[in-house]
């Protein structure tokens, strides 16, 4: 596989088959992620590769924190606190088509609950990544790691796997960081799914659109 072909593959998977994923590869996947460029050759990654038992209890407790409406508390900000043209009706668009596919109404506020709850679970995926980074640490570690990440999804597609980025996974860090022994010097940046995808499930059916090139580039010669 070529980078251009996992570039078109790669999508967010949101189901999985549950079929492990052996130590080696993820140990691999990483391995290659990791020459991804840092500024000054930092390298600021930090990752937990949370699965089995360990898996299931920490999945739990997130969960449960979020169906119990327990405030959020992400240690960065994410998102703008007011959203304004394009980005607002792309954010719409892409949770319109993700509901659309599932058939979900607008009025059944329980099954896009669920549907949402999933993320805490990392979508069943075999393998939660969670990621942290030093709190010293300013915005460009944070370009850096978004580099680390993309190369992360790319080497999982060569080896026939499917990830989804998720921001939800970094939106309880104190329950994180309880259960896996991180302290506060880290920030909870967010998680990836990890594990074989499950092309006939309907959830994976759809893509979401990309703007072409010309409607973001400016070419000076």
């Amino acid at each position: 596989m070529d980078v251009a072909q996992a570039l078109r593959t790669r999508q967010s998977i949101r189901a999985f088959l549950p079929q492990a994923v052996d130590q080696a590869t993820i140990e691999m996947i990483l391995t290659l992620a990791a020459t991804a460029p840092s500024g000054t050759n930092t390298q600021p990654w930090r990752v937990a590769v949370v699965t089995g038992e360990s898996k299931v209890k920490l999945q739990t407790a997130i969960e449960a924190a979020f169906r119990a409406n327990q405030a959020k508390s992400m240690e960065y900000k994410y998102y703008p606190d007011n959203w304004v043209s394009p980005y607002i009706e792309r954010r719409r668009a892409c949770g319109l088509q993700m509901y659309s596919t599932l058939e979900i109404k607008r009025e059944d506020k329980q099954r896009q609950l669920d549907q949402w709850a999933a993320n805490y679970r990392a979508f069943d995926a075999p393998v939660m990544l969670l990621f942290f980074i030093d709190k010293m640490m300013e915005t460009g570690s944070y370009m850096d790691y978004g580099m680390f990440l993309q190369s992360i999804m790319l080497a999982a597609v060569e080896q026939g796997l499917g990830t989804c980025p998720q921001a939800a996974l970094g939106e309880f860090p104190q329950i994180v960081k309880e259960q896996l022994g991180y302290s506060d010097d880290q920030v909870l940046l967010g998680g990836m799914a990890l594990g074989y995808p499950d092309m006939s499930a309907l959830v994976n059916s759809y893509r979401t659109p990309r703007e072409p090139v010309e409607s973001f580039t400016k070419f000076f010669n």
